[in-house]
């Protein structure tokens, strides 16, 4: 009975231990874990989930931040290749740039040459290291090549880093070194023909205007000259009188220089024309020597009556009430896109600074504003050097090559730098436009009004222009545009004089003495 009585209190005992947890007194022996009940794991597996989205959160915060960094690095890694690899020459031929005055202390300034080798621009030593820049030619190629003195322009400025970049061995830079002499900087071989330079120069005269021409198959630049000029050798002991002149000496009037096209700009109205109108070679109109245009009425030249024409006669005898009647007939969003195409309102591919060409003609301009733009006056303002291009790209069917000045640059010791290749910048007109409009300009050379161009024995297509710019019809200025050796085309020419005597003439003999230059070569 007893023995029963102890097995009955060990039981007891053993099933409050198992109850409270409590170690049994017979031994150490832990009791079963008790499971979790449904509650309990919900609020582990919720503290689980916190946990984990926690953990989540901070690694994407770190992963931010390192993105953030690697990504401001490569900005900058991006930023300096760009300084340094696309913007270096623009910045280093920034006449602001502080940083040019150590370049001109460590290099001698390299020399700009003609496409035969004769010296346009040259530096010399001087014994105190400073340098000394000489112009050979003074006034001829004034705007072209430019000044160094005074800030820079022309080529003087568009290659100051070729100019200012010694590519010269190492051994010579050593030894320039050891012997306290500046290294020699790149030369720039032009495309400029003196020959041809010198002719145009001769054949402005005393007159106000510019010249430019251009070899229609390359782009090459072969002139390019703008009067009144200057002496670059005496810009520094000239600046305050050159400033104080009211002629506007130091503006490059071939690439700066706005004008209104006058007759020269028939030819644009011509192509708009003949893209708009399929059946444009039955053109027909009966020119009475004026027409009525809005409020205004429009004379042709001279009072001249041309009688009927068709659209060839119109361009070749320029009768501007024809022209008129053309404009008039015109979409105006067509006629703007037609000269857009050919770069008016537009960037222009030039190595120089230049001013861009204004079209300038709204969909609101009443009548009188279209029919005077049709024939180049109106709002319309052009420069030299842009009608050069459009001649180049009617000559070369329709296909405007990139311009250039600078055919190849050198170190001083001879070693090719770099090598300027011919490339197209844009199809201006299809070669089927360009053979008609060389039709068309043929006409004006062979019985219109560049007769006087017959003379010279060779083929020219041009275009003729008297543009007024003042209330006073006797002010103009006088135009040509043309292309020589219709077949083959050698030369391009955009010739302009200013204040002329009201024909187009002044113009045209400049071209022609230009042309006769150029194959007496």
């Amino acid at each position: 009975m007893e023995r029963g009585l102890q097995r009955e209190l060990r039981r007891e005992i053993e099933e409050e231990t198992l109850r409270t947890g409590t170690h049994s007194v017979y031994g150490d022996r832990k009791p079963a874990p008790r499971k979790p009940g449904k509650a309990e794991k919900k609020k582990e597996q919720q503290e689980e989930r916190r946990r984990a989205k926690k953990k989540k959160k901070a690694n994407r915060q770190y992963v931010f931040v390192t993105y953030f960094f690697v990504l401001l690095f490569v900005g900058m890694i991006g930023y300096f290749s760009y300084f340094n690899v696309v913007q270096g020459r623009e910045i280093i031929n920034d006449s602001r740039n502080p940083r040019m005055d150590l370049y001109e202390n460590q290099v001698l300034r390299g020399s700009i040459l003609d496409k035969d080798g004769n010296v346009l621009a040259e530096s010399v030593e001087n014994e105190d290291g400073t340098q000394t820049r000489t112009y050979p030619y003074e006034e001829l190629f004034a705007h072209v090549v430019g000044y160094s003195d005074k800030g820079k322009t022309g080529l003087e400025s568009s290659q100051n880093f070729q100019l200012q970049t010694s590519n010269v061995s190492f051994r010579t830079k050593l030894l320039n070194e050891f012997r306290g002499r500046k290294s020699a900087g790149n030369n720039i071989t032009t495309t400029l023909d003196t020959d041809l330079q010198q002719a145009a120069y001769d054949a402005l005269g005393n007159n106000r205007g510019a010249v430019v021409a251009i070899e229609p198959s390359t782009g090459k630049i072969l002139a390019m000259v703008s009067k009144p000029s200057y002496n670059p050798n005496t810009i520094v002991e000239d600046w305050e009188s050159l400033n104080a002149n009211t002629e506007g000496i130091l503006v490059n009037r071939a690439t700066q220089g706005q004008y209104a096209p006058g007759s020269t700009f028939k030819v644009v109205t011509t192509l708009a024309y003949m893209r708009q109108n399929a059946n444009y070679q039955d053109y027909t109109y009966r020119c009475t020597g004026e027409i009525t245009a809005g409020k205004n009425e429009i004379h042709c030249f001279g009072n001249d009556v041309h009688g009927t024409v068709d659209l060839a006669d119109s361009l070749a005898y320029s009768c501007n009430t024809s022209f008129s009647n053309i404009g008039l007939s015109l979409d105006i969003d067509e006629f703007r896109n037609t000269a857009e195409d050919l770069l008016f309102d537009s960037e222009l591919p030039c190595p120089l600074v230049y001013n861009e060409s204004k079209f300038n003609l709204q969909d609101d301009d009443g009548d009188a504003a279209i029919a005077m733009t049709a024939f180049g006056q109106g709002k319309l303002q052009v420069s030299p050097y842009h009608m050069a291009l459009i001649t180049s790209a009617i000559a070369n069917n329709g296909i405007l090559m990139q311009p250039y000045l600078v055919d190849q640059i050198t170190s001083a010791e001879g070693e090719t730098v770099e090598k300027y290749v011919p490339e197209s910048y844009k199809e201006l007109m299809t070669s089927e436009e360009a053979a008609q409009l060389t039709e068309y300009m043929q006409g004006v050379v062979e019985y219109g009004t560049a007769r006087s161009l017959n003379s010279l024995g060779v083929s020219i297509a041009g275009k003729t222009g008297t543009s007024e710019y003042s209330d006073d019809k006797e002010k103009t200025h006088s135009w040509f545009i043309g292309f020589s050796n219709v077949d083959n085309p050698d030369l391009a020419l955009a010739v302009v004089i200013e204040n002329s005597d009201s024909t187009g003439d002044v113009a045209t003999d400049v071209a022609g003495d230009v042309f006769e230059a150029f194959y007496a070569e």
